[in-house]
């Protein structure tokens, strides 16, 4: 072949190379700008280490649904109200300290959070218990101390009974019932609610972008699903408190 066709050849090659480079940058600059965002969602399928979905609100009647207004003691005996919480990201969950099945695995899952977040101090956890007559603040008190609850902003409260489950049922749509039938005499939902800084109920949305509304508690990331096949959803939590975080 003469010369003048292989260096064409060549230059073809160099400009070719060249054009290869430079989208190659413009993607990994595109992908990383919206991981940072926090824009990436479910159909975003190429390669960025972790798929972060958008979070989307829960909706009541075409209405953003909001932690409704509380006040409850906690377990160093102070007045909480959901005005503490503005400005925080937090999970909510229903508790009581004396159940046999599912609550010390949430304590346990909630704790692995607590740990994760622990130099945030926009991270926090409100536990209202089910069962206040024996969960006093002495008793929530030795309860945390026992499962190394040590974050300032983790209250577990304690209160009036009709008020904690008008607020477990009517606020979060969350099971909470006294029950003689149920392990422990009460029977309440395993769920976990988040909710954003605003004070508003957040979620990841399914691929129909249906908010999940609530985080699977009663499976810790290390057993990864449960008997009934259900997959852990700690880390899938972990994702959505950073992006929450982040706004």
């Amino acid at each position: 072949m003469p010369t003048g066709a292989n260096n064409k050849k060549k230059h073809t090659y160099i400009w070719v190379s060249a054009i290869i480079l430079i989208f190659g940058i413009f993607a990994v600059y595109e992908i990383t700008k919206r991981v940072k965002g926090g824009t990436i969602v479910e159909n975003d399928r190429m390669s960025v280490g972790m798929q972060v979905q958008k979070l989307g609100y829960v909706v009541n009647d075409g209405t953003r649904r909001k932690v409704p207004d509380f006040a409850f003691y906690d377990q160093d005996s102070t007045l909480i109200t959901n005005k503490d919480y503005l400005g925080k990201v937090y999970l909510v969950e229903f508790f009581f300290t004396t159940c046999p099945t599912i609550c010390p695995i949430m304590t346990e899952n909630l704790v692995e959070l607590q740990d994760t977040f622990e130099a945030n101090e926009e991270f926090a956890v409100a536990s209202f218990t089910i069962n206040p007559r024996y969960d006093t603040p002495s008793v929530l008190k030795k309860y945390a101390a026992k499962h190394g609850i040590t974050d300032k902003d983790w209250h577990l409260m304690t209160g009036d009974q009709d008020e904690i489950y008008a607020l477990a049922e009517k606020g979060f749509y969350i099971l909470a019932n006294e029950n003689d039938d149920a392990p422990g005499g009460f029977e309440h939902s395993g769920m976990f609610a988040l909710v954003d800084k605003n004070g508003y109920i957040r979620s990841r949305e399914d691929q129909f972008g249906n908010p999940l509304i609530y985080y699977r508690g009663t499976i810790t990331e290390k057993q990864g699903v449960n008997d009934e096949g259900e997959p852990q959803q700690i880390t899938m939590l972990k994702e959505d408190i950073k992006k929450l975080l982040a706004e």
